[in-house]
């Protein structure tokens, strides 16, 4: 379960930095600081899966749930998103180093 969380924080942290790196050529391109939205590249990779999942909130969360997250999650940059993803998918993935050292038996 481990090795599952562990490819997928490293799937998200790709992801974080592709989007970091469109983001800054086109800041360096256009001369001003450019970051896209998640809803943005949300919408643009596949826009059925967003509506999916407002319904799916409305209806198991309430209006109120997805106000909040339209309203805090979804203007965030995406770069930014993927590596906090990333960051819990490592955490939930770590396995403590034990505390009698590497050679223990």
């Amino acid at each position: 379960m481990r090795f599952l969380f562990r490819v997928l924080s490293l799937l998200a942290l790709c992801v974080g930095v592709v989007f970091g790196v469109v983001d800054s050529i086109a800041s360096v391109s256009a001369s001003q600081v450019i970051m896209t939205p998640l809803s943005e590249a949300w919408i643009d990779a596949h826009p059925g899966s967003l509506m999916a999942l407002e319904g799916l909130v409305e209806t198991r969360l309430g209006d109120g749930a997805w106000l909040a997250l339209r309203d805090v999650i979804l203007p965030q940059p995406a770069s930014g998103a993927f590596f906090v993803l990333s960051l819990l998918f490592w955490m939930i993935g770590y396995k403590k180093p034990s505390p009698a050292g590497r050679f223990a038996a």
